[in-house]
């Protein structure tokens, strides 16, 4: 076929593609040719691919090793990046658990000429859960929660606490007061269905439970005679992040805030010693018997067969090759418990839907009182504080 006869099949098709135009020109022209005239008569190039160019069986072959080469070269490049995030992400824990360390702050409670029958008092304040909404209908009737019942408990919670330091006081000398205050006042916006459930904005009820912790510190100056020294935690639920930070876990908590803002509001009064911990620790000594506090939320709880007792014994046994505790006292887990070598706190608003889906075991709500005693260096007289 003529050059000429060639162009005007070019022309008068000319989106055919490479294959359609060997076999309108009779196979009589190769594709490099046809190609190359195509750009000459000024129409739209078309380049040589898999689809249009058939390969020759070496040349398949030799195709298919180069492809798997790259591919295997790929996949040794993105192992060896996914190790270096590894070990990337592995230093910065350790970075931010050399800051936290540096940052723990430890307090101490001294009393001169020790008696047997001396102790300090030690009340545990945490889970609030202050704006929450729990229907009686989502828990079979066994529990009920909102705004109003939040009030009564919180009440509750400081009216039988001043009862039980006059109690103990009249065969013990109780001189001071643990006040420990370990998070989650609020319930935020940590989880979806906490739009539903929460009748308070995060604000809003962030200063409605600010209020009562003030009236509560306030209700016990005027009802005892005790000096309150109270260690501060954040919890997890007021956090402003998405996701939890070691190393800036404080500085994103909207309680850290609520808890300097209390300390300024009890400024000046000699019976108030507020101890605001930016760590994830703080470190109380009563008399030789340190007592670490934090909310709980650093321990992988996982809902083991073992319940609380396995991971909480494994946290404490690696904090404490850092620095040696008596007793860990934490919340969070919404289960009052007494392990010996720690203290969980049970919480204000007790058995929710929540709890019924992780299959949680039923609980009243619930804060824990104990003593220590000086002369023992031990606790003695634990006992709940009930708010219902």
């Amino acid at each position: 076929m003529k050059t000429n006869e060639v162009k005007e099949i070019l022309q008068k098709n000319p989106t055919a593609s490479l294959d359609e135009l060997v076999k309108l020109t009779n196979e009589s022209r190769s594709r490099e040719y046809l190609r190359k005239l195509r750009v000459q008569l000024g129409l739209p190039a078309l380049r040589q691919n898999s689809q249009n160019t058939k390969l020759k069986p070496e040349d398949e072959v030799e195709k298919d090793i180069t492809v798997r080469s790259l591919k295997d070269k790929t996949e040794r490049t993105n192992k060896k990046y996914q190790s270096l995030l590894e070990q990337n992400e592995r230093k910065s824990r350790q970075i931010e658990a050399f800051k936290l360390l540096q940052e723990v702050e430890s307090y101490s409670i001294k009393r001169k000429d020790v008696e047997s029958n001396d102790a300090t008092a030690v009340v545990l304040c945490s889970d609030w859960h202050s704006e929450e909404r729990v229907r009686s209908s989502d828990v079979n009737g066994k529990n009920e929660y909102n705004l109003q019942v939040f009030d009564e408990r919180a009440d509750l919670f400081f009216i039988h606490t001043a009862k039980l330091v006059k109690v103990k006081q009249k065969s013990i000398k109780v001189q001071t007061l643990v006040l420990a205050l370990l998070g989650d006042y609020i319930t935020g916006n940590l989880h979806e269905e906490n739009v539903e459930t929460c009748q308070l904005g995060i604000m809003e009820a962030l200063m409605n439970a600010q209020t009562k912790l003030a009236s509560g510190i306030q209700y016990l100056l005027d009802s005892t005679d005790v000096d309150l020294v109270i260690p501060c935690h954040s919890g997890n639920h007021a956090r402003i992040t998405k996701k939890q930070r070691h190393a800036t876990d404080a500085d994103n908590s909207l309680e850290y805030v609520m808890y300097h803002t209390l300390a300024g509001m009890f400024k000046g009064n000699p019976r108030v010693k507020f101890l605001i911990s930016p760590s994830y620790h703080s470190y109380l000594d009563i008399a030789d018997f340190k007592i670490r506090f934090h909310h709980g939320h650093d321990i992988r709880y996982g809902g083991g067969v073992g319940g609380l007792t396995i991971p909480v014994n494994k946290a404490i046994a690696n904090w404490n090759t850092i620095e040696t505790a008596d007793l860990d006292c934490f919340g969070h887990f919404h289960q009052q418990f007494f392990g010996g070598n720690f203290i969980c706190n049970g919480s204000l608003i007790g058995w929710n839907a929540y709890a019924v889906g992780i299959k949680a075991r039923f609980e009243k709500p619930r804060q824990a009182f104990f003593l220590v005693n000086h002369a023992r260096k031990e606790i003695t007289d634990y006992c709940p504080v009930w708010v219902t």
